[in-house]
């Protein structure tokens, strides 16, 4: 079965097409990439360009495979959503913990962040923690029995009109959009299933121009932060000192390989300059400037940033992710050092995240679901007597 996939990040629509057997073994068929229109600062500027790209690619893609999509799933990188992370509480005085009780607990949440948020709505809820009697438990405790129980919801929001937006957008182009995923929570999802079900921790990447950072906790995608800096600052800082273009700083660190052991007098080979008049440009003082950059990057991302720090509490596991579009592997080495200087965290570091699972992972998130997300459930209308019955014995 073919299936169409939208990713929409800061600088790309990045068009997919999965394919799933009746096994439901999943394999990317297609793949195409076109420049951002008509979305700038993570708002939606122009409707009518986006339109017209979505739907001049999608035409394309349909004839090339022949087929109609009647539906899409969009995976939004960008878009600034809003995270909340709210309670709420049941009093048991000893009682049975009922999945009724969890159900009038999420629904009222839900009903709450639509109250207080009117200009947002809703795009995934996740069930993060659970305590029967001031005590964290693991699961759903359905069916215990206790005095007081509280349940944590996340909530992940984005813009209203934004919301409405994509979809008058693909309904324009008689598509149906089955669901939108967050790409952290995509990613999150990914990470845990290949690291031994690792259900809290940070995830850095760290890309040409951006940076982003989020915070899993519970199985549960519970913040990010996004930053418009990235490898791109460092080279520029470097190209400024050493005055350098930044196309010839960029050739020096494809190929340089900064040593453990790198002396004070070690000169710039003169191959590097690419032809540039040669001077003696000292390694050691580029990678003095690279690994300035790269920690009070590490500071501004993570080890002095105060989102995070109630969050680093709970866990000291990151994963840090260094885009290889850049292809920098004279700054990869000195990330890895700056970061691996923190011992007071664990620090995991990964190539890029392969497309093909990530969007497989998506795949079994829209057709599976996740463990922790939440759905809320309607409820059958109550009569009088059981609501007065209610109020009286809760």
């Amino acid at each position: 079965m073919l299936t169409l996939y939208l990713e929409i990040n800061n600088t790309n629509y990045i068009f997919f097409v999965g394919n799933s057997d009746e096994q439901n073994n999943f394999k990317i068929v297609y793949k195409l990439e076109v420049p951002l229109k008509g979305i700038e600062d993570n708002r939606i500027s122009d409707l009518e360009n986006v339109y017209l790209t979505l739907k001049e690619n999608i035409y394309l893609i349909e004839q090339n495979f022949n087929h109609t999509f009647k539906e899409v799933i969009i995976i939004l990188d960008n878009f600034n959503p809003t995270f909340l992370n709210v309670s709420g509480y049941k009093k048991l005085n000893g009682t049975q913990i009922l999945r009724e009780n969890i159900t009038y607990i999420l629904n009222n949440l839900k009903s709450y962040i639509n109250l207080i948020e009117t200009k947002k709505n809703i795009l995934h809820i996740f069930n993060s923690n659970f305590y029967l009697d001031n005590k964290k438990i693991d699961n759903l405790p359905i069916g215990l029995f206790g005095d007081f129980y509280s349940h944590e919801l996340s909530f992940v929001l984005i813009n209203s009109n934004d919301y409405k937006n994509l979809i008058q957008i693909f309904d324009k182009c008689s598509l149906k959009v089955e669901k939108i995923l967050i790409k952290s929570f995509v990613k999150g999802a990914y990470i845990n299933e290949i690291n031994n079900n690792s259900e809290t921790f940070f995830q850095i990447r760290i890309g040409k121009n951006n940076s982003k950072i989020f915070y899993f906790e519970n199985n549960s995608l519970k913040f990010e932060q996004f930053f418009k800096f990235g490898t791109s600052i460092i080279v520029k800082d470097i190209s400024k000192i050493i005055s350098l273009e930044t196309e010839v700083v960029e050739l020096i660190l494809k190929d340089i390989d900064f040593k453990d052991n790198l002396y004070d007098d070690e000169i710039l080979e003169e191959n590097f300059l690419k032809g540039k008049k040669f001077r003696k440009i000292k390694k050691k003082l580029i990678y003095d400037i690279a690994f300035a950059r790269i920690y009070e990057i590490s500071e501004l991302l993570m080890f002095k940033n105060v989102n995070f720090k109630q969050c680093s509490e709970m866990t000291k596991m990151i994963f840090l992710e260094i885009d290889e579009g850049t292809k920098l592997k004279g700054l990869n080495k000195i990330f890895r050092k700056v970061f691996s200087k923190n011992d007071d965290f664990d620090i995991n570091f990964q190539n890029n995240l392969p497309t093909e699972e990530i969007l497989s992972t998506a795949h079994k998130l829209v057709h599976f679901g996740w463990k922790k997300e939440a759905i809320p459930i309607s409820e059958t209308k109550k009569t009088l007597i059981r609501r007065l019955f209610e109020a009286i014995f809760n």
